[in-house]
């Protein structure tokens, strides 16, 4: 499942850089992406353990 969702998501930010921003299927990716990281920083320590809990989620993960 989280092979899926790393696969539609870089194929939205492809599209979102290729097409525009406000794509029809995916929205705006860019923007929300941004949101998120903002979000994270702005939260400080508590941003940064779900970030690298995040990060260790998927550096676990196994490719078949």
């Amino acid at each position: 499942m989280t092979e899926l969702a790393l696969m539609l998501l870089a194929l939205a930010i492809v599209l979102a850089l290729l097409v525009g921003s406000n794509l029809p299927f995916f929205g705006a990716v860019s923007a929300n992406i941004m949101a998120f990281v903002k979000d994270l920083g702005s939260n400080g320590l508590v941003g940064l353990i779900t970030l690298v809990l995040i990060l260790w989620l998927f550096s676990n993960r196994k490719m078949d």
